[in-house]
């Protein structure tokens, strides 16, 4: 459908023409990473512009959110409550592969651009709906947030702080994840899509991507008949001399070996702390013992021990620290896009990707920046651009002359 390009390992979806109409993270995060493995992503905003462009801290006419999850994308601006608008949608529609849409259910079919009747038209279109909820069920109109998915999932409860209370994960964790869900599910389908010549609508919602990465804590829950144990104590966060490190466990010998490591194999020997389950009922009297210990010393020694020991143990960064790291250097592991009216956007670098491509995605783009290029190329004479313009259906970058190509 799109354009005739040979795919490649480093752009397997090459060719490939995505039409993004989800606002926030999830959808256009799952738009993201189409992009950033090929594809012709266009981002539709509705005049006001992405919601994620002023949740937050905002850089000229970006936040961070707008900036790091729309990159290798150009925007078209359209006003979908203007016909017209609604028409062109429709238009880039029967000539997309990929259609995201992250309304609540309903209302794109209310617009006139559900599955059912683009299908029609496009066979084989894929059609993602991202919601809070899903598209059926009890809650499907509720409204939908990361932070609700986080608390509805069970997320929140199995995140206790010192506190003692649930705190909610501090990044977009449910957004994040239903848009890697997503991106997936656009991937089988795709393949599938070899074979059988059409599409299918996806339905991916936060609260149901946010409940598979608890995977076996449900398990857990009614295996065990409630709250279960502690899995692996005395794994979790201690405060050093100079900060904060992790310090984890995965097998009963790596234990012996950290009671070595800090010069307190009294605590090995004690019965009350012999297995897994044993040091889970009585974490209260074993780990104030291991605070104590740790806080006596720097962070690097008791890494420099524990890792000596073969104790799996690291120091806890915040993300600027994380992004000086002589490891995220080496390997570079972080992307820079110079953003307009922003600066330089930095952000972690997606995982598995076949080379170095990421590094020249164009960055997020301004609201309608591209509206009149991507016009250019559906097919709309220059002349009908300008009287779409004039009428409100259309809108482009501001500053721009209705002569410039966005």
């Amino acid at each position: 459908m799109a354009g005739k390009l040979s795919p490649t390992h480093e752009a397997p979806y090459r060719g490939l023409r995505v039409l993004d109409l989800g606002q926030g993270i999830a959808s256009p995060y799952c738009a993201m990473l189409l992009g950033v493995y090929g594809a012709d992503v266009i981002k539709v905003e509705p005049p006001e512009g992405d919601w994620s462009r002023f949740l937050g801290t905002t850089y000229g006419n970006h936040t961070t959110l707008s900036a790091v999850y729309n990159r290798g994308k150009r925007s078209l601006c359209l006003d979908m409550k203007h016909p017209d608008g609604v028409a062109i949608a429709k238009r880039l529609a029967s000539d997309s592969d990929v259609l995201i849409e992250g309304f609540r259910p309903g209302v794109a079919a209310r617009l006139g651009l559900g599955y059912e009747e683009l299908s029609r038209d496009n066979p084989g279109l894929i059609y993602l709906s991202i919601s809070g909820f899903g598209q059926s069920g009890p809650y499907s109109k509720r409204p939908g947030s990361d932070s609700v998915a986080q608390a509805f999932s069970g997320l929140v409860s199995v995140n206790p702080g010192n506190d003692g209370l649930p705190h909610r994960i501090g990044t977009t964790v449910s957004d994040v994840v239903t848009g890697v869900y997503a991106f997936q599910a656009i991937a089988t389908t795709l393949f599938a899509r070899m074979a059988t010549g059409t599409g299918r609508w996806i339905d991916v919602n936060l609260a149901q991507s946010t409940a598979a990465l608890l995977g076996h804590k449900v398990a857990e829950h009614v295996l065990e008949g409630g709250v279960p144990r502690a899995l692996n104590v005395p794994a979790g966060t201690y405060q050093c001399s100079d900060g904060w490190m992790m310090v984890t466990l995965v097998n009963e010998a790596q234990y012996k070996r950290l009671c070595g490591a800090i010069g307190r194999d009294d605590l090995a020997a004690d019965p009350r702390f012999a297995d897994f389950a044993r040091r889970a009922d009585s974490a209260d009297a074993l780990i104030p013992q291991l605070r104590e210990v740790f806080r006596a010393q720097p962070a690097e020694v008791w890494l420099a021990r524990l890792h000596a020991a073969d104790v799996i143990a690291e120091r806890i960064h915040n993300p600027g620290e994380w992004l000086r790291s002589p490891h995220v250097e080496a390997t570079r592991a972080a992307v820079r896009q110079d953003t307009p009216g922003v600066g330089p956007v930095f952000s972690p670098r997606t995982p598995g990707i076949a080379s170095l491509s990421e590094d020249h995605l164009c960055p997020a783009p301004d609201i309608g920046q591209d509206s009149v290029a991507v016009l250019l190329e559906a097919g709309y004479d220059r002349a009908v651009i300008d009287d779409l313009i004039k009428a409100g259906a259309v809108r482009q970058a501001k500053g721009a002359a209705a002569g410039d190509h966005a």
